[in-house]
């Protein structure tokens, strides 16, 4: 009966993190119009079609990814120097990705038809009050920035500590989501409500990191193979 070999399926697993990258980078290419100053040009700019393919296979399926590579990740991390610390670090930055998910729903399936209620010249959509789901929509964006600048920071600390992976990788994770969510927090209060420049140039950094940690855990998986291979067989 062949044997399965665990940490090949797990360094699979972990791809998940720089497609994750890349389809961040993607996603946030095209620079997109604040809605607090350019309401029409975002309107416009959210009805495309471009926009709802960005939005879903970019960031939803990106956040998809991410949670994969998560897991495998914590899985690998469990049997490191550094487990707990591991595990708990892919506990938080799960569970902020998946809160991530239905904001990013909204903002690919919701916000086009929104805005195309703005282009139609519908006053009164514009002027509508906030209600209770407003409040908690944007208190739960707050949440999944503490949750992922928390959890990825972990990350990266237990790539780092793990004794196993390269430690390099371990900085490059945590500094690219420092750069991406402290920018994320500036939109989310006080700056402008639009993707800024830092969020792609972190994209390619966790690109690199995540594909740098594959790598790193498939040839170590190619290595053990090889060298069960060589082993005699016992008859």
């Amino acid at each position: 009966m062949a044997t399965i070999n665990t940490t090949r399926w797990i360094g699979i697993g972990l791809l998940g993190l720089p497609l994750y990258g890349a389809l961040t980078f993607w996603s946030s290419l095209e620079g997109q119009p604040d809605p607090s100053t350019q309401l029409e040009a975002w309107a416009r700019f959210v009805t495309t079609k471009e926009y709802v393919w960005g939005h879903l296979f970019g960031s939803i399926f990106g956040l998809i990814f991410v949670i994969f590579g998560l897991f495998a990740l914590g899985v690998y991390l469990a049997t490191s120097y550094a487990p707990r610390l591991g595990l708990a670090a892919m506990a938080i930055t799960v569970l902020g990705s998946a809160l991530f998910l239905p904001l990013q729903g909204i903002a690919a399936f919701a916000a086009p038809e929104e805005d195309q209620a703005v282009l139609a010249g519908l006053e009164e959509y514009e002027a509508l009050p906030s209600i209770f789901a407003n409040t908690v929509q944007a208190l739960t964006g707050l949440v999944v920035i503490l949750l992922g600048f928390v959890g990825n920071i972990l990350v990266g600390i237990a790539v780092w500590r793990s004794g196993t992976l390269p430690k390099s990788a371990g900085a490059l994770w945590a500094g690219a989501h420092v750069l991406m969510y402290l920018s994320l927090m500036y939109g989310q209060t006080i700056g402008p409500s639009s993707t800024p420049l830092t969020v792609p140039l972190g994209a390619v950094v966790v690109a690199i990191s995540g594909a740098w940690m594959a790598l790193s855990v498939l040839r170590g998986s190619s290595a053990q193979a090889v060298g069960a291979m060589s082993q005699p067989r016992v008859r």
